[in-house]
């Protein structure tokens, strides 16, 4: 295993690699590993000789600077748990002044409105953060293959469409949701979830559930009055937005039709730590 904190060093790595001929996967994370992301890692290794797993927290995709202070930073634990996973990893845990040498601001992008969506409506700049360290990422890794969890779904969307507009030589996989064995989607926020609110939060996970077998019968209007009442009740967990969308343009749903596939997208707050979740609809 190879662990880089400058861009200079591993670019000059990941040429010896690729005069060899190997094929390079990539796993751009924050750190404080978890089962989901050895999962995408695993799936990485089915195709991939090679597999990048950057650990950086990113600062320009915070609309929340508190967030940014509290988010978990395990770089000892999580560099362990990757060396007893394999020796092709090559580990790239930046500075920020590495990436963003100085100036720490992000670049402005158009994702043709799939990031007015959702969490753009609730987290100003945040996709503008998002775009700006993927591609910087990209540039540097330049990867075969890159691979995000669909927990981060409009994330996942918006890095498809980030490829497609300015044509990088990667190919994007979405893999699936890595959950608890309570049914809580896997976060690196969730160790920081005190007692009760870890018990309350496979709630989001059952609400979906249901949502998902009601949409069967119901109008998504009259779905998302359910589980907003749900949410409305719960002692412990307050909804911050329930949306079921179209899959593709991610526009909420006004009226069903057989030839669309739908999602339903779900932000909860446990306290002040702030969980999402989705799933497919039909």
């Amino acid at each position: 295993m190879k662990i880089f904190s400058e861009k200079i060093q591993i670019q000059k790595y990941i040429k010896q690699i690729k005069t060899k001929k190997l094929s390079i996967g990539f796993v751009p994370t924050m750190g404080a590993l978890h089962e989901g992301h050895l999962s995408l890692v695993k799936e990485a290794f089915i195709k991939n000789d090679i597999v990048v797993v950057s650990i950086f927290v990113n600062p320009t995709q915070f609309d929340n600077q508190e967030d940014l202070k509290k988010y978990p930073r395990t770089l000892e634990a999580d560099t362990k748990l990757l060396a007893n996973f394999s020796k092709n990893i090559i580990i790239y845990a930046p500075t920020v002044k590495d990436i963003y040498e100085g100036d720490t601001i992000s670049e402005n992008f158009y994702f043709d409105g799939l990031e007015f969506e959702m969490e753009g409506k609730f987290r100003a700049g945040h996709f503008n953060g998002v775009g700006t360290i993927v591609k910087r990422l990209f540039e540097i890794v330049t990867p075969d293959y890159a691979y995000f969890g669909k927990k981060d779904y409009q994330q996942l969307m918006i890095i498809k469409k980030l490829v497609e507009k300015h044509q990088i030589p990667v190919n994007i996989i979405g893999c699936n949701i890595h959950r608890e064995q309570s049914g809580l989607a896997m976060s690196s926020r969730n160790v920081r979830l005190k007692e009760d609110y870890k018990q309350a939060a496979p709630f989001i996970y059952k609400t979906l559930k249901t949502a998902k077998k009601k949409f069967g019968t119901k109008s998504a209007n009259k779905v998302t009055e359910w589980v907003e009442n749900e949410f409305a009740n719960h002692k412990l967990l307050t909804l911050e937005y329930f949306i079921i969308s179209d899959a593709k343009t991610l526009k909420p749903v006004k009226r069903k039709t057989k030839k669309k596939t739908y999602r339903a997208f779900i932000a909860v707050y446990a306290d002040d730590i702030r969980l999402i979740d989705n799933i497919a609809l039909n």
